[in-house]
Protein backbone atom coordinates (compact mmCIF):
# COMPACT_ATOMS: atom_id res chain seq x y z
CA UNK A 1 0.00 0.00 0.00
CA UNK A 2 2.86 2.14 -1.24
CA UNK A 3 0.43 4.46 -3.05
CA UNK A 4 3.45 3.75 -5.67
CA UNK A 5 1.38 0.66 -7.86
CA UNK A 6 2.38 2.35 -11.20
CA UNK A 7 6.26 2.12 -10.30
CA UNK A 8 6.02 -1.42 -8.83
CA UNK A 9 3.81 -3.04 -12.15
CA UNK A 10 6.69 -1.05 -14.59
CA UNK A 11 9.27 -2.20 -12.75
CA UNK A 12 8.00 -5.74 -13.09
CA UNK A 13 7.52 -5.24 -17.19
CA UNK A 14 10.97 -3.82 -17.52
CA UNK A 15 12.59 -6.38 -15.78
CA UNK A 16 10.68 -9.55 -16.84
CA UNK A 17 9.15 -8.31 -20.08
CA UNK A 18 6.04 -7.18 -21.74
CA UNK A 19 4.12 -9.93 -20.41
CA UNK A 20 5.20 -11.03 -16.84
CA UNK A 21 4.03 -13.59 -14.26
CA UNK A 22 2.71 -12.12 -11.11
CA UNK A 23 0.90 -14.74 -9.86
CA UNK A 24 0.36 -18.71 -9.71
CA UNK A 25 -2.46 -17.48 -12.15
CA UNK A 26 -1.87 -13.82 -13.26
CA UNK A 27 0.36 -12.22 -15.96
CA UNK A 28 0.88 -8.39 -16.23
CA UNK A 29 1.06 -7.18 -19.95
CA UNK A 30 2.50 -3.99 -20.87
CA UNK A 31 1.88 -4.37 -24.43
CA UNK A 32 -0.20 -2.10 -26.20
CA UNK A 33 -1.28 -4.34 -28.66
CA UNK A 34 -2.32 -7.44 -26.33
CA UNK A 35 -4.13 -4.90 -24.34
CA UNK A 36 -6.06 -3.78 -26.88
CA UNK A 37 -6.84 -7.48 -28.20
CA UNK A 38 -8.26 -8.28 -24.95
CA UNK A 39 -10.89 -6.09 -24.97
CA UNK A 40 -11.92 -6.38 -28.31
CA UNK A 41 -15.19 -7.90 -29.12
CA UNK A 42 -13.78 -10.79 -31.55
CA UNK A 43 -11.63 -11.61 -28.48
CA UNK A 44 -14.57 -12.83 -26.50
CA UNK A 45 -12.40 -12.79 -22.76
CA UNK A 46 -14.52 -11.66 -19.62
CA UNK A 47 -13.67 -9.61 -17.39
CA UNK A 48 -11.72 -11.13 -14.55
CA UNK A 49 -13.26 -11.20 -10.55
CA UNK A 50 -10.58 -8.39 -10.00
CA UNK A 51 -13.54 -6.20 -11.30
CA UNK A 52 -16.21 -7.58 -8.57
CA UNK A 53 -14.54 -4.99 -5.95
CA UNK A 54 -15.79 -2.15 -8.50
CA UNK A 55 -19.33 -3.08 -7.67
CA UNK A 56 -20.39 -0.11 -4.89
CA UNK A 57 -23.81 -2.25 -4.11
CA UNK A 58 -23.34 -5.94 -3.57
CA UNK A 59 -27.32 -6.42 -5.19
CA UNK A 60 -26.60 -4.69 -8.29
CA UNK A 61 -23.46 -4.75 -10.74
CA UNK A 62 -22.93 -1.63 -12.65
CA UNK A 63 -21.41 -1.04 -15.98
CA UNK A 64 -17.65 -1.78 -14.75
CA UNK A 65 -18.19 -4.09 -12.25
CA UNK A 66 -20.60 -6.03 -14.78
CA UNK A 67 -18.38 -9.43 -15.92
CA UNK A 68 -19.92 -11.36 -18.18
CA UNK A 69 -20.10 -9.84 -21.94
CA UNK A 70 -23.40 -10.22 -23.25
CA UNK A 71 -25.05 -9.28 -19.94
CA UNK A 72 -22.47 -6.35 -20.01
CA UNK A 73 -23.19 -5.42 -23.59
CA UNK A 74 -26.70 -5.49 -22.60
CA UNK A 75 -26.80 -3.08 -19.73
CA UNK A 76 -23.82 -1.16 -21.87
CA UNK A 77 -26.89 -0.66 -24.50
CA UNK A 78 -29.21 1.45 -21.84
CA UNK A 79 -26.39 3.81 -21.08
CA UNK A 80 -24.58 4.69 -24.29
CA UNK A 81 -27.09 7.25 -25.71
CA UNK A 82 -27.14 8.99 -22.13
CA UNK A 83 -23.15 9.15 -22.16
CA UNK A 84 -23.27 10.23 -26.01
CA UNK A 85 -25.14 13.02 -25.16
CA UNK A 86 -27.97 12.19 -28.32
CA UNK A 87 -30.38 12.38 -25.61
CA UNK A 88 -28.80 15.14 -22.87
CA UNK A 89 -29.15 18.23 -25.33
CA UNK A 90 -27.89 20.38 -22.53
CA UNK A 91 -24.30 18.58 -22.14
CA UNK A 92 -22.08 20.88 -23.73
CA UNK A 93 -23.72 23.90 -22.02
CA UNK A 94 -23.31 22.00 -18.24
CA UNK A 95 -20.25 21.42 -18.58
CA UNK A 96 -19.52 25.59 -19.67
CA UNK A 97 -21.60 26.53 -16.67
CA UNK A 98 -18.45 24.18 -14.51
CA UNK A 99 -15.60 25.94 -16.33
CA UNK A 100 -17.30 29.54 -15.69
CA UNK A 101 -17.57 28.28 -12.25
CA UNK A 102 -14.00 27.64 -11.33
CA UNK A 103 -12.92 30.39 -13.66
CA UNK A 104 -14.85 33.13 -11.28
CA UNK A 105 -13.92 30.27 -8.19
CA UNK A 106 -10.54 31.69 -8.88
CA UNK A 107 -11.49 35.40 -9.38
CA UNK A 108 -13.39 35.51 -6.34
CA UNK A 109 -10.43 34.19 -3.75
CA UNK A 110 -7.10 33.14 -5.39
CA UNK A 111 -5.89 35.54 -7.38
CA UNK A 112 -2.72 36.63 -5.91
CA UNK A 113 -1.64 40.24 -5.07
CA UNK A 114 1.21 40.82 -2.78
CA UNK A 115 -0.19 43.49 -1.28
CA UNK A 116 -3.65 42.91 -0.57
CA UNK A 117 -4.34 38.78 -1.63
CA UNK A 118 -1.04 36.72 -0.70
CA UNK A 119 -3.01 33.85 -1.20
CA UNK A 120 -2.02 30.56 -3.04
CA UNK A 121 -4.47 28.06 -5.18
CA UNK A 122 -4.93 24.50 -3.83
CA UNK A 123 -5.13 23.17 -7.30
CA UNK A 124 -5.18 19.53 -6.81
CA UNK A 125 -8.20 20.65 -4.80
CA UNK A 126 -9.82 22.98 -7.34
CA UNK A 127 -9.55 20.60 -10.16
CA UNK A 128 -11.91 18.15 -8.12
CA UNK A 129 -14.77 20.14 -6.80
CA UNK A 130 -14.70 21.52 -10.66
CA UNK A 131 -14.97 17.79 -11.98
CA UNK A 132 -17.20 16.78 -9.18
CA UNK A 133 -19.80 19.95 -10.05
CA UNK A 134 -19.73 19.06 -13.79
CA UNK A 135 -20.49 15.07 -13.16
CA UNK A 136 -23.02 15.75 -10.67
CA UNK A 137 -24.93 18.17 -12.81
CA UNK A 138 -24.69 16.07 -15.63
CA UNK A 139 -25.78 12.90 -13.28
CA UNK A 140 -28.55 14.38 -10.71
CA UNK A 141 -29.46 17.03 -12.59
CA UNK A 142 -27.65 19.60 -10.19
CA UNK A 143 -24.34 20.56 -9.34
CA UNK A 144 -23.20 19.81 -5.65
CA UNK A 145 -22.00 23.43 -5.32
CA UNK A 146 -18.29 22.46 -4.64
CA UNK A 147 -16.77 25.31 -6.49
CA UNK A 148 -19.54 27.47 -4.74
CA UNK A 149 -19.25 26.53 -1.85
CA UNK A 150 -15.58 26.04 -1.50
CA UNK A 151 -15.72 22.98 0.71
CA UNK A 152 -15.96 19.44 0.26
CA UNK A 153 -19.48 18.97 0.11
CA UNK A 154 -20.85 16.02 2.14
CA UNK A 155 -17.13 15.40 2.56
CA UNK A 156 -16.95 13.28 -0.41
CA UNK A 157 -13.44 13.62 -1.10
CA UNK A 158 -12.09 12.56 2.30
CA UNK A 159 -14.31 9.67 2.23
CA UNK A 160 -12.54 8.87 -0.87
CA UNK A 161 -9.15 8.78 0.29
CA UNK A 162 -9.85 6.48 2.91
CA UNK A 163 -11.92 4.05 0.41
CA UNK A 164 -9.87 3.92 -2.46
CA UNK A 165 -6.52 2.13 -0.69
CA UNK A 166 -9.32 -0.44 0.62
CA UNK A 167 -10.87 -0.90 -2.47
CA UNK A 168 -7.39 -1.82 -3.99
CA UNK A 169 -7.08 -4.76 -1.14
CA UNK A 170 -10.60 -5.83 -2.79
CA UNK A 171 -9.50 -5.69 -6.56
CA UNK A 172 -5.99 -7.50 -5.53
CA UNK A 173 -7.88 -10.08 -3.08
CA UNK A 174 -11.32 -10.59 -4.14
CA UNK A 175 -11.80 -13.28 -1.51
CA UNK A 176 -11.25 -10.17 1.00
CA UNK A 177 -14.02 -8.39 -0.92
CA UNK A 178 -16.45 -11.35 -0.96
CA UNK A 179 -16.21 -11.13 2.85
CA UNK A 180 -16.61 -7.45 2.97
CA UNK A 181 -19.45 -7.58 0.40
CA UNK A 182 -21.74 -9.97 3.57
CA UNK A 183 -24.30 -8.12 4.43
CA UNK A 184 -23.80 -8.50 7.57
CA UNK A 185 -20.62 -6.76 7.30
CA UNK A 186 -22.08 -4.14 5.04
CA UNK A 187 -24.09 -3.67 8.17
CA UNK A 188 -21.57 -2.96 10.35
CA UNK A 189 -18.75 -0.54 8.59
CA UNK A 190 -20.56 -0.19 5.32
CA UNK A 191 -21.72 3.22 3.80
CA UNK A 192 -25.58 3.48 4.09
CA UNK A 193 -27.90 5.76 2.60
CA UNK A 194 -28.90 7.45 5.70
CA UNK A 195 -25.36 8.76 6.66
CA UNK A 196 -24.96 12.50 7.40
CA UNK A 197 -21.87 12.28 4.73
CA UNK A 198 -19.84 10.40 2.42
CA UNK A 199 -20.17 8.10 0.29
CA UNK A 200 -23.37 7.08 2.55
CA UNK A 201 -24.91 10.45 1.49
CA UNK A 202 -24.13 10.52 -1.65
CA UNK A 203 -26.05 6.81 -1.83
CA UNK A 204 -29.10 8.74 -0.16
CA UNK A 205 -28.90 11.37 -2.92
CA UNK A 206 -29.17 8.74 -5.33
CA UNK A 207 -31.72 7.13 -4.07
CA UNK A 208 -33.73 10.33 -3.41
CA UNK A 209 -32.80 11.81 -7.26
CA UNK A 210 -33.37 8.42 -8.97
CA UNK A 211 -36.44 8.03 -6.78
CA UNK A 212 -38.06 10.87 -8.37
CA UNK A 213 -37.64 9.64 -12.04
CA UNK A 214 -39.88 6.42 -11.05
CA UNK A 215 -42.47 7.55 -8.84
CA UNK A 216 -45.78 8.25 -9.56
CA UNK A 217 -45.78 12.05 -10.79
CA UNK A 218 -42.22 11.48 -12.38
CA UNK A 219 -41.39 13.89 -15.67
CA UNK A 220 -39.91 12.26 -18.45
CA UNK A 221 -36.40 14.99 -18.49
CA UNK A 222 -33.89 15.34 -21.32
CA UNK A 223 -30.69 14.77 -19.33
CA UNK A 224 -28.75 11.55 -19.10
CA UNK A 225 -30.63 9.85 -15.97
CA UNK A 226 -33.78 10.46 -18.43
CA UNK A 227 -32.10 8.65 -21.25
CA UNK A 228 -31.72 5.99 -18.94
CA UNK A 229 -35.03 5.22 -18.09
CA UNK A 230 -36.39 5.94 -21.32
CA UNK A 231 -33.73 2.70 -22.07
CA UNK A 232 -35.50 0.28 -19.79
CA UNK A 233 -32.89 1.08 -16.93
CA UNK A 234 -34.52 -0.01 -13.86
CA UNK A 235 -34.28 2.14 -10.78
CA UNK A 236 -31.95 -0.33 -8.59
CA UNK A 237 -29.58 -0.34 -11.33
CA UNK A 238 -30.05 3.62 -11.84
CA UNK A 239 -29.14 4.09 -8.19
CA UNK A 240 -25.95 2.22 -8.92
CA UNK A 241 -25.53 3.76 -12.37
CA UNK A 242 -25.09 7.75 -10.77
CA UNK A 243 -23.45 6.69 -8.11
CA UNK A 244 -20.41 5.47 -9.90
CA UNK A 245 -20.12 8.36 -11.90
CA UNK A 246 -19.39 10.05 -9.27
CA UNK A 247 -16.00 8.12 -8.45
CA UNK A 248 -15.39 6.90 -11.93
CA UNK A 249 -16.14 10.39 -13.72
CA UNK A 250 -14.90 13.06 -11.39
CA UNK A 251 -11.58 11.77 -9.99
CA UNK A 252 -10.10 10.34 -13.35
CA UNK A 253 -10.80 14.01 -14.96
CA UNK A 254 -9.65 15.65 -12.43
CA UNK A 255 -6.14 13.74 -12.74
CA UNK A 256 -5.75 14.45 -16.43
CA UNK A 257 -6.86 18.35 -15.46
CA UNK A 258 -3.89 18.56 -12.84
CA UNK A 259 -1.32 16.70 -15.14
CA UNK A 260 -1.76 18.22 -17.71
CA UNK A 261 -1.98 21.68 -16.17
CA UNK A 262 1.50 21.09 -14.64
CA UNK A 263 3.16 19.70 -17.56
CA UNK A 264 2.85 22.92 -19.54
CA UNK A 265 4.07 24.87 -16.37
CA UNK A 266 6.73 22.90 -16.72
CA UNK A 267 7.31 23.41 -20.35
CA UNK A 268 7.70 27.05 -21.13
CA UNK A 269 7.88 26.09 -24.75
CA UNK A 270 4.94 23.91 -24.71
CA UNK A 271 2.52 26.63 -22.75
CA UNK A 272 3.97 29.24 -25.25
CA UNK A 273 2.99 27.76 -28.61
CA UNK A 274 -0.20 26.50 -26.57
CA UNK A 275 -1.06 30.27 -25.99
CA UNK A 276 -0.08 31.41 -29.38
CA UNK A 277 -2.53 28.94 -30.82
CA UNK A 278 -4.87 30.04 -28.41
CA UNK A 279 -4.12 33.98 -29.26
CA UNK A 280 -4.52 33.81 -32.87
CA UNK A 281 -7.81 31.31 -32.72
CA UNK A 282 -9.31 34.27 -30.67
CA UNK A 283 -8.27 37.07 -32.88
CA UNK A 284 -9.71 35.22 -36.31
CA UNK A 285 -12.42 34.62 -34.83
CA UNK A 286 -12.60 30.85 -34.27
CA UNK A 287 -12.51 30.58 -30.87
CA UNK A 288 -15.83 31.67 -29.34
CA UNK A 289 -16.18 32.59 -25.75
CA UNK A 290 -16.67 29.83 -24.33
CA UNK A 291 -15.12 27.68 -26.76
CA UNK A 292 -16.91 25.00 -28.18
CA UNK A 293 -15.97 21.59 -28.20
CA UNK A 294 -16.27 21.47 -31.99
CA UNK A 295 -13.81 24.36 -31.86
CA UNK A 296 -11.37 23.12 -29.45
CA UNK A 297 -11.26 19.92 -32.06
CA UNK A 298 -9.72 22.14 -34.67
CA UNK A 299 -6.93 23.11 -32.50
CA UNK A 300 -4.52 20.70 -33.47
CA UNK A 301 -1.26 22.15 -30.85
CA UNK A 302 -4.26 21.69 -27.94
CA UNK A 303 -5.26 18.09 -29.43
CA UNK A 304 -1.57 17.21 -28.53
CA UNK A 305 -1.17 18.50 -25.33
CA UNK A 306 -4.42 16.78 -23.89
CA UNK A 307 -3.35 13.13 -25.47
CA UNK A 308 0.35 14.04 -23.67
CA UNK A 309 -1.38 14.85 -20.28
CA UNK A 310 -3.50 11.21 -20.52
CA UNK A 311 -0.66 9.29 -21.54
CA UNK A 312 1.82 10.43 -19.42
CA UNK A 313 0.15 9.98 -16.24
CA UNK A 314 -3.05 7.82 -17.28
CA UNK A 315 -5.77 8.35 -14.77
CA UNK A 316 -6.40 4.77 -13.69
CA UNK A 317 -3.20 2.30 -12.80
CA UNK A 318 -5.72 -0.37 -11.81
CA UNK A 319 -4.94 -3.72 -13.77
CA UNK A 320 -8.19 -4.04 -15.24
CA UNK A 321 -7.80 -7.77 -15.23
CA UNK A 322 -9.21 -10.13 -18.15
CA UNK A 323 -9.19 -13.36 -18.10
CA UNK A 324 -8.16 -15.91 -20.89
CA UNK A 325 -10.82 -17.96 -22.56
CA UNK A 326 -11.26 -21.98 -21.71
CA UNK A 327 -9.58 -22.97 -24.56
CA UNK A 328 -6.52 -20.69 -23.84
CA UNK A 329 -4.85 -18.66 -26.09
CA UNK A 330 -1.00 -17.83 -27.77
CA UNK A 331 0.11 -14.68 -26.86
CA UNK A 332 3.77 -13.16 -27.83
CA UNK A 333 4.90 -16.39 -28.83
CA UNK A 334 3.60 -18.09 -25.42
CA UNK A 335 0.74 -20.62 -24.86
CA UNK A 336 -1.43 -19.33 -21.27
CA UNK A 337 -4.08 -21.60 -20.46
CA UNK A 338 -7.34 -20.59 -20.21
CA UNK A 339 -8.22 -18.85 -16.45
CA UNK A 340 -5.27 -17.30 -16.70
CA UNK A 341 -6.18 -13.63 -15.59
CA UNK A 342 -4.16 -10.87 -17.57
CA UNK A 343 -3.43 -7.14 -16.10
CA UNK A 344 -2.78 -3.85 -17.78
CA UNK A 345 0.10 -2.44 -17.45
CA UNK A 346 -1.02 1.32 -18.53
CA UNK A 347 1.43 3.53 -17.35
CA UNK A 348 4.60 1.76 -18.99
CA UNK A 349 2.13 0.99 -21.97
CA UNK A 350 1.66 4.18 -22.56
CA UNK A 351 5.14 5.15 -22.55
CA UNK A 352 5.77 2.58 -25.17
CA UNK A 353 8.84 3.97 -27.35
CA UNK A 354 7.53 1.30 -30.20
CA UNK A 355 4.43 3.55 -30.54
CA UNK A 356 5.64 6.81 -29.44
CA UNK A 357 9.59 7.16 -30.40
CA UNK A 358 12.98 6.75 -28.11
CA UNK A 359 11.66 10.37 -25.96
CA UNK A 360 8.14 8.67 -25.46
CA UNK A 361 8.94 9.35 -21.66
CA UNK A 362 8.90 13.20 -22.56
CA UNK A 363 5.64 15.52 -22.38
CA UNK A 364 6.00 17.22 -26.25
CA UNK A 365 2.63 17.87 -27.76
CA UNK A 366 4.98 18.60 -31.17
CA UNK A 367 4.88 14.84 -31.55
CA UNK A 368 1.44 15.13 -32.63
CA UNK A 369 1.63 17.75 -35.14
CA UNK A 370 4.60 16.54 -36.82
CA UNK A 371 3.53 12.89 -37.49
CA UNK A 372 2.67 12.80 -40.80
CA UNK A 373 1.86 9.45 -40.99
CA UNK A 374 -1.73 8.76 -40.77
CA UNK A 375 -1.35 5.11 -40.19
CA UNK A 376 1.24 6.14 -37.06
CA UNK A 377 -1.02 8.74 -35.79
CA UNK A 378 -4.03 6.26 -35.38
CA UNK A 379 -1.93 4.13 -33.63
CA UNK A 380 -0.81 6.47 -31.45
CA UNK A 381 -4.23 7.62 -30.49
CA UNK A 382 -5.36 4.28 -30.56
CA UNK A 383 -2.53 3.56 -27.21
CA UNK A 384 -3.12 7.24 -25.95
CA UNK A 385 -7.37 5.90 -26.09
CA UNK A 386 -6.61 2.42 -23.92
CA UNK A 387 -6.39 5.22 -20.47
CA UNK A 388 -10.43 4.97 -20.76
CA UNK A 389 -10.40 1.11 -21.85
CA UNK A 390 -11.39 -0.31 -25.24
CA UNK A 391 -13.44 -1.86 -27.18
CA UNK A 392 -16.45 -3.64 -25.49
CA UNK A 393 -15.77 -2.84 -22.05
CA UNK A 394 -14.37 0.82 -23.04
CA UNK A 395 -15.27 3.77 -20.54
CA UNK A 396 -18.63 5.08 -21.54
CA UNK A 397 -17.68 8.88 -20.03
CA UNK A 398 -15.03 9.31 -22.35
CA UNK A 399 -16.60 11.85 -25.08
CA UNK A 400 -17.80 13.57 -21.66
CA UNK A 401 -13.96 13.88 -20.41
CA UNK A 402 -13.03 14.84 -23.53
CA UNK A 403 -15.44 17.82 -23.64
CA UNK A 404 -13.88 19.16 -20.27
CA UNK A 405 -10.46 18.71 -21.24
CA UNK A 406 -11.22 20.29 -24.33
CA UNK A 407 -12.29 23.35 -22.65
CA UNK A 408 -10.95 24.12 -19.69
CA UNK A 409 -7.27 25.03 -20.52
CA UNK A 410 -8.26 27.42 -23.32
CA UNK A 411 -10.72 29.38 -20.57
CA UNK A 412 -8.15 29.33 -18.01
CA UNK A 413 -5.01 30.53 -20.03
CA UNK A 414 -6.78 33.22 -21.79
CA UNK A 415 -7.81 34.85 -18.17
CA UNK A 416 -4.81 33.57 -16.04
CA UNK A 417 -1.45 33.18 -15.53
CA UNK A 418 -0.14 29.88 -12.81
CA UNK A 419 3.23 29.40 -11.54
CA UNK A 420 4.26 26.51 -9.55
CA UNK A 421 4.79 27.60 -6.10
CA UNK A 422 7.35 24.54 -5.34
CA UNK A 423 8.94 23.75 -8.36
CA UNK A 424 10.77 20.93 -7.05
CA UNK A 425 8.11 19.49 -4.75
CA UNK A 426 5.26 20.38 -7.12
CA UNK A 427 2.24 18.28 -5.42
CA UNK A 428 1.90 15.28 -3.41
CA UNK A 429 0.62 12.21 -5.49
CA UNK A 430 -0.43 8.48 -4.46
CA UNK A 431 -1.93 6.12 -6.44
CA UNK A 432 -4.76 3.23 -5.43
CA UNK A 433 -5.81 2.62 -9.03
CA UNK A 434 -7.29 6.06 -8.80
CA UNK A 435 -4.58 9.24 -7.89
CA UNK A 436 -4.72 10.75 -4.71
CA UNK A 437 -3.17 14.19 -5.72
CA UNK A 438 -3.03 17.19 -3.33
CA UNK A 439 -0.99 20.51 -2.26
CA UNK A 440 -0.58 21.34 -5.80
CA UNK A 441 -0.03 25.08 -4.93
CA UNK A 442 -0.04 27.64 -8.06
CA UNK A 443 0.17 31.57 -7.62
CA UNK A 444 -2.29 32.50 -10.14
CA UNK A 445 -2.15 36.01 -11.15
CA UNK A 446 -4.09 37.88 -14.34
CA UNK A 447 -2.60 37.63 -17.76
CA UNK A 448 -0.81 40.92 -18.39
CA UNK A 449 -3.55 41.50 -21.19
CA UNK A 450 -6.30 41.33 -18.81
CA UNK A 451 -7.79 43.17 -16.82
CA UNK A 452 -8.10 42.82 -13.19
CA UNK A 453 -11.67 41.82 -11.82
CA UNK A 454 -12.99 41.22 -8.82
CA UNK A 455 -16.24 38.80 -9.05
Amino acid sequence: MSGKMYATYTEINKKYGDLARIGSNDLLCSDPEVIRYMSSARANWYRSDWYDAMSLDVYCDNVISTKHPITHDQLRSKLIQGYAGKENPNLEADIDAQVANLVSYIKKKYVFDAASNPVHLDFGIAAQYFTLDVITSISYGFPFGYLAQDTDVHEYIATTEAFVPILVLGTSYPSLHRFLSQPWVRRIVGPLPDDPKGMGKLMGVARQVVGERYGPNAKDKRDMLGSFVRHGLSQRQAESEVLLQIIAGSDTTATAVRTTLLYLLSTPVALARLRREMDEGIAEGRISSPITNAEAKELPYLQGVIREGLRLRPPFIGLLAKEVPPQGEVIKGKFVPGGTKIGHSIWLAERSQKVFGTDADSFRPERWTEEKDEKKLRLMDDTVGLCFGHGRWGCLGKGIALIELNKVFIELLRVFDFAVVNPTNPWKADNYNLWMINDMWLRVTYREDVAPQKE
